[in-house]
């Protein structure tokens, strides 16, 4: 009887487990992606003698190249090259298919009740379906891979309630940075962060992995939401495995956070962090040099769909570039067919391979010195996304694309509620 989090380890461990415990489990799943592998490979050789140094399950062991794909540099090219080989030697598929936190689940690899382990820090997106997905360090990583195990310190929980009616122009994303305004970078430290209330329950399975991958932006273990119908319709199809609906029993939380979103505004974090949020027509007078929709917080389909339908016969303003990148090539591909990338493309957005990129400063779409970005991203730290001296501002897929009509950051209210005077 406890949160989500102390279910789901009690459900693992087959007894009670409370917060406080330090436990040590058997994970589901094992995830490192082309930047953090090489170092979890080194850890994981210190271990050679275990399981005659091969992966303690190749079906449960994943790869994915997306953080610099395709390689845009010769050492990036090289990495590659080295991961590929492990990956060969232990006979692990590599997945290329998209954004690690996407892939996943769209693979069937994250359920609910399951624990995943991932050498990330957004691996807390899975908790978006009923899952403990935590992001962890290449060594955990790599001892992980070769014995099929993590330690734990059940951690307490923070429950996050959300009700009212959203209003026009504001989403998920918005949501998502008021809940980093109260509660700071640091408010979860450690802290699971279990979502409740009628907006989660009423969301998508993609807005609620926006709420569960920013759960690490206010220094969150895992960011949970119980699993429910919605949850069994998406993974339906993708998986034949049964699995168990956990919900919080009689829960003990450690604070209990209120937000009701039915006077809520168009939402923007400033540089240089993520709580630094005002309300998106206090900040218009911001010149924008570049906007960017995609990332594991923002790159789903439905992301898309909002910007494109802001974008459908517009052009961008000639003051800034904007970059369009799908979260994973499932997501491409359905864009695709929808005609949303031929509507970014008409508009004089780049499309790019579904990935990470310009999230890391590492390609298509580095920034210069000096220069503002507004993007969908999860952070935006002092040059993360290129030059040390640009800056990054952040908000929903409707802020980005309303901004890439103007030039300057822009309530995307002003162009939906113009559309739709009702």
């Amino acid at each position: 009887m406890g949160t989500l989090a102390e279910e789901i380890f009690s459900y693992k461990l087959g007894r009670p487990v409370h917060a406080g415990e330090t436990v040590v489990v058997d994970v589901d799943h094992v995830m490192s992606h082309d930047t953090t592998t090489p170092l979890a490979i080194k850890a994981f050789r210190k271990l050679a003698k275990q399981n005659n140094g091969r992966v303690f399950d190749q079906k449960r062991s994943h790869i994915v190249f997306d953080h610099i794909i395709p390689a845009a540099t010769i050492p990036a090219a090289t990495l590659h090259r080295e991961v590929r080989s492990f990956a060969q030697e232990q006979e692990i598929p590599i997945l290329q298919e998209g954004i690690c936190h996407q892939v996943m689940p769209e693979k069937g690899f994250v359920l609910p009740g399951s624990i995943i382990v991932g050498a990330d820090s957004h691996s807390c997106t899975y908790g978006a379906f009923g899952a403990f997905g935590t992001g962890m360090g290449s060594t955990d990583i790599g001892v992980a891979y070769s014995t099929g195990r993590s330690w734990f310190r059940v951690p307490e929980t923070i429950n996050v309630n959300i009700t009212g009616t959203l209003p026009p122009g504001v989403f998920a994303k918005d949501i998502s940075l008021e809940i980093v305004r109260r509660l700071g970078v640091d408010g979860a430290n450690y802290r699971a962060i279990e979502y409740t209330g009628e907006v989660i329950e009423n969301f998508s399975m993609s807005e609620r992995m926006t709420f569960s991958n920013m759960a690490i932006e206010m220094g969150g273990k895992a960011g949970l939401i119980a699993a429910d119908a919605t949850t069994q319709e998406w993974l339906h199809g993708r998986t034949d495995k049964e699995y168990p609906l956990l919900r919080a029993q009689n829960p003990r939380y450690e604070r209990v956070i209120e937000i009701d979103v039915t006077n809520m505004q168009p939402l923007v974090a400033c540089p240089p962090d993520v709580n630094i949020v005002h309300p998106a027509e206090e900040v218009q007078d911001v010149q924008i040099d570049q906007v960017f929709l995609g990332t594991c917080t923002n790159g789903r389909l439905d992301d898309l769909e909002i910007a494109a339908n802001i974008l459908r016969g517009r052009t961008i303003s000639p003051s800034l570039r904007m970059v369009v990148i799908p979260a994973s090539r499932e997501i491409y591909l359905e864009a695709m067919r929808r005609g949303y990338l031929e509507i970014f493309a008409q508009a004089g957005a780049s499309v790019g391979t579904p990935g990470c990129g310009p999230c890391i400063g590492r390609h298509f779409g580095v920034l210069a010195p000096g220069e503002r970005a507004l993007t969908t991203m999860n952070r935006n730290f002092t040059g993360r996304m290129g030059d040390p001296t640009a800056e990054i501002y952040l908000g929903s897929p409707a802020t980005v694309a309303a901004t890439a009509l103007t030039g300057h950051i822009t309530d995307p209210r002003s162009v939906l509620l113009a559309e739709d005077p009702a």
